[in-house]
C-alpha cells in the first residue's frame, strides 16, 4: 500500500523515525504561502506590510523562516516577543499587540525599541504613554478599534463585534482621541482593527476598511494624520476537503480597488495597508500524525478510533468545534468498499473528540493517522493535561527533516515541581 506524502516525506517514515504524536510542518509550504500573499500585493503598486501572527505557531525556527520570507510579526506576549528576541528577529518588524500587556512587558518592548505597539484601550494608551515619559522614548503607536462588525464565524473567534474585550468602541474613538495632546509621549501612526478568524467572505473586510477610513478622515480633523492601517486578517483555510478557499488575489485587489475609491470620496490619503495572516501562512503548512490504538465498536450506534494524543495537543475541537479531514497514511490505496464511518478519539479523561464522523479504511492498532491542516493554533494551545508530554515538532525543506521542538519528557513534566519542606 502507498503511504501519505506531505511535503514530498513519507509521513509513515517520519512517524516511525520521530515517534507519536508528532506535529510536522513543511517549510516550503510556508514559504509558498507567504509567496502567494506578496505578490497580490505587489501586484497592487502600494505601501503595505505583511505581520505573520506568532500566536498561530511561534519558535526560535519559525521566527527565522518568517524573517527570511520578508514578513513582519506579530506578538501577543513577553514570551513571544523574547523568542523573537532570541531568534534575532529584527525588533523594527515586530509589532507588539494584547489586550492586557503587562507593565513588564510594555517596558520590554520599549527597551528593545519594538517597530509598534497596538493599544487596546484607553486605560492603556495612558499606561503607554505613562512609561514613555518615564523612559524618554516615543514609540510608534497604532490604537485597535472594536469596529461593531460581525464576521460570519464561530462566536468564540468573532472579534470585531461591540461586545469584544478587544479595542476601542468605534464610537468611544472621538472621546478618547479628542486631543492631539493628550498622549503626546506617543507616536500614534495608525489605527488597527480584526473581526474575527475563519472568514472566506471578502465582503466583512471591506465594511470594516469602509468604517476604519472613515474614522480615520474624522480623526484627521482632530489634528490626527494617521499614514497606517492594519486590517488584521483572519482569512479562512480549507480544513475540509470540500471547504472553500479564500482567494487572496482577488481579496487585495477588490480591497484596495475599494480604499482607493473611498480615500478619494474622503479627501483621504491612502494609507499604508497592514494584513495579520497567521492562520493562512502556518495552518495548510502541517500536520499531525499519530498511532491508532484501541478501536471499539458499537453495535448500531458507532465505531471510536482511538490514537494517542487527543485534546492536549489539538483542543481546538472542544473549544470551537472545529473540524479536520484525516487519512490513515499507512492505507492510501483502497476501494470504496473498504470504507468505514468512524469516530476518532483522543486519549485524555474527558469525551475528547478529534473527529466526530470521517471516512476511514478500516484501521488497526498500529496505524499511522495523519490529521491534515494542523499547523495553527495546535502546538501553540497544547497543553500537559493529563501530564501528557508535549509532542516534538519537525520541519521539512526539501528531503531535509529536522526537530525544532524537542518532545517533552516526564522529566521535563516534574521538573517545575517543588515539594514543601514538611514533606522533605
Amino acid at each position: 500500500m502507498n503511504n501519505f506524502i506531505f511535503s514530498n516525506h513519507d509521513t509513515v517514515e517520519l512517524a516511525r523515525k520521530y515517534g507519536t504524536p508528532l506535529y510536522v510542518l513543511s517549510e516550503d509550504i510556508i514559504t509558498s504561502n507567504a509567496e502567494i500573499m506578496k505578490n497580490a500585493f505587489e501586484k497592487c503598486n502600494i505601501d503595505y506590510e505583511i505581520n505573520y501572527a506568532g500566536k498561530a505557531f511561534l519558535t526560535v525556527a519559525m521566527c527565522k523562516i518568517i524573517e527570511n520570507a520578508g514578513l513582519s510579526l506579530d506578538v501577543v506576549s513577553g514570551g513571544e516577543l523574547y523568542t523573537a528576541i532570541k531568534a534575532g528577529f529584527p525588533m523594527e518588524r515586530v509589532c507588539f499587540h494584547g489586550s492586557n500587556k503587562s507593565i513588564a512587558e510594555i517596558e520590554m518592548a520599549f527597551d528593545y525599541k519594538v517597530g509598534k505597539v497596538v493599544a487596546d484601550s484607553e486605560y492603556e494608551l495612558g499606561v503607554l504613554d505613562r512609561i514613555a515619559e518615564e523612559k524618554k522614548y516615543t514609540p510608534k503607536v497604532m490604537v485597535r478599534v472594536s469596529p461593531g462588525i460581525e464576521a460570519h464565524t464561530h462566536e468564540y473567534v468573532q472579534t470585531g463585534r461591540i461586545d469584544s474585550k478587544f479595542g476601542v468602541p468605534l464610537k468611544l474613538m472621538g472621546k478618547v482621541l479628542s486631543d492631539v495632546c493628550k498622549f503626546s509621549n506617543l507616536n500614534i501612526i495608525g489605527l488597527h482593527c480584526h473581526i474575527g478568524s475563519q472568514i472566506f467572505d471578502e465582503k466583512p473586510f471591506l465594511i470594516a476598511a469602509e468604517t476604519m477610513l472613515k474614522l480615520m478622515k474624522g480623526l484627521e480633523e482632530n489634528g490626527f494624520e494617521m499614514k497606517q492601517l492594519n486590517l488584521g486578517g483572519g482569512f479562512g483555510i480549507p480544513y475540509l476537503k470540500d471547504d472553500s478557499v479564500f482567494d487572496i488575489d482577488e481579496y487585495v485587489q477588490k480591497l484596495v480597488e475599494f480604499a482607493k475609491d473611498k480615500c478619494r470620496e474622503l479627501g483621504l490619503e491612502f494609507p499604508k495597508l497592514l494584513v495579520e495572516p497567521g492562520r493562512f501562512i502556518v495552518g495548510t503548512a502541517g500536520v499531525t500524525l499519530y498511532e491508532i490504538g484501541t478501536v471499539k465498536e458499537i453495535p448500531h450506534t458507532r465505531k471510536y478510533v482511538s490514537v494517542d494524543g487527543g485534546m492536549a495537543d489539538n483542543p481546538r475541537p472542544g473549544l470551537y468545534d472545529a473540524l479536520y479531514h484525516a487519512v490513515v497514511a499507512n492505507k492510501m490505496t483502497f476501494s470504496d468498499e473498504d470504507e468505514e464511518l468512524v469516530t476518532v478519539s483522543g486519549r485524555c479523561c474527558e469525551t475528547d473528540t478529534l473527529i466526530t464522523d470521517v471516512l476511514l479504511p478500516k484501521c488497526e492498532a498500529g496505524d499511522i493517522l495523519a490529521v491534515l491542516n494542523t499547523g495553527a493554533y495546535n502546538y501553540s494551545m497544547s497543553s500537559n493535561y493529563n501530564r501528557l508530554p508535549k509532542p516534538a515538532v519537525v520541519l521539512l525543506k526539501g528531503d531535509k527533516d529536522q526537530v525544532i521542538v524537542e518532545r517533552e519528557t516526564y522529566e521535563d513534566i516534574v521538573s517545575k515541581d517543588r515539594l514543601p519542606n514538611w514533606y522533605k
